[in-house]
């Protein structure tokens, strides 16, 4: 029997067979294009299109333009921000609801652009009284009237992958003069990696330099990054391990990266931790 070709291997795959090797396919490989799941399966980009619009529908994987990402990939600087806002959805929501319980009512807060930001906000929304300076684009939409009592953007030039402006901590506001010493309460910063020797750290130079200027006005600074951060070093550092009061998580962190955290003074709040501060006081 002659052996069979690839065009009629293909036409006899059952297509939920398909779909569960792409699935996995681009879980392993983390993000792929149509192209190469099209040479790879042997089928047209049509049918792949489809089948990644499935896939994407079903919540396990996420479509990009031009291909798709796995939803437990690392964020990339040019994915764009409505990709990483599905990326760890779930581990980014357990820190928005942790980070919102260091927030009290009446506090003055700073926070960069970001997804995990988004999600802090989100929790933020039986807070009252709050003023709130942000570089993020998005942000407001994410905000109640209830909650706010002043909401600053501040200025500069925009990202647009990122949906945040980058600059020096000016609100451009005439009305108050420049930022007349701007200082907050509190400070929450989403970081891209968080390492025991270097610290805190981003893929955008820029960004680090606002971020570290953040959290340096902040008389309490709160570092949001889940566990796919952890033990990574990125191109701009931020800052020391030491700049930050708490470290806020979705789990654990390895042991090496928890000692360092002890030694430097951060307290880590993540869903097993023994101690959440609570909301009722000053701390």
């Amino acid at each position: 029997m002659s052996a069979s070709s690839p065009e009629s291997n293909a036409s006899r795959r059952l297509p939920a067979g398909r779909k569960a090797e792409l699935a996995a396919y681009v879980v392993d490989a983390g993000e792929v294009t149509v192209a190469r799941l099209a040479e790879h399966f042997e089928v047209s980009p049509d049918t792949i299109r489809r089948d990644l619009d499935q896939l994407d529908a079903d919540g396990v994987l996420i479509r990009t333009h031009g291909g798709a990402v796995s939803p437990v990939a690392l964020p990339r600087p040019e994915f764009g921000l409505d990709v990483r806002l599905r990326l760890r959805a779930d581990a980014k929501e357990t820190i928005g609801r942790l980070a919102a319980t260091l927030v009290q009512d009446g506090d003055a807060l700073m926070l960069n652009a970001g997804t995990t930001t988004l999600a802090v906000a989100r929790h933020l929304r039986e807070r009252h009284d709050l003023t709130i300076a942000t570089n993020s684009l998005r942000l407001p939409a994410e905000v109640v009237p209830s909650m706010i009592r002043d909401l600053y953007i501040f200025g500069g030039s925009v990202r647009l992958t990122a949906q945040g402006t980058v600059g020096p901590l000016q609100i451009p506001i005439a009305a108050i003069g420049g930022d007349r010493g701007i200082r907050c309460d509190l400070t929450l910063v989403g970081v891209g990696a968080v390492d025991p020797a270097s610290g805190y750290s981003t893929s955008n130079l820029a960004e680090a330099v606002m971020m570290g200027e953040m959290m340096a006005r902040g008389t309490k600074v709160a570092v949001l990054a889940d566990s796919s951060k952890f033990g990574r070093r990125l191109f701009a550092q931020i800052a020391e391990l030491d700049r930050a009061d708490y470290l806020v998580t979705d789990s654990a962190p390895p042991p090496a990266l928890a000692t360092a955290l002890e030694r430097a003074g951060v307290q880590v709040l993540h869903p097993g931790s023994v101690q959440v501060p609570p909301t009722d006081e000053k701390g």
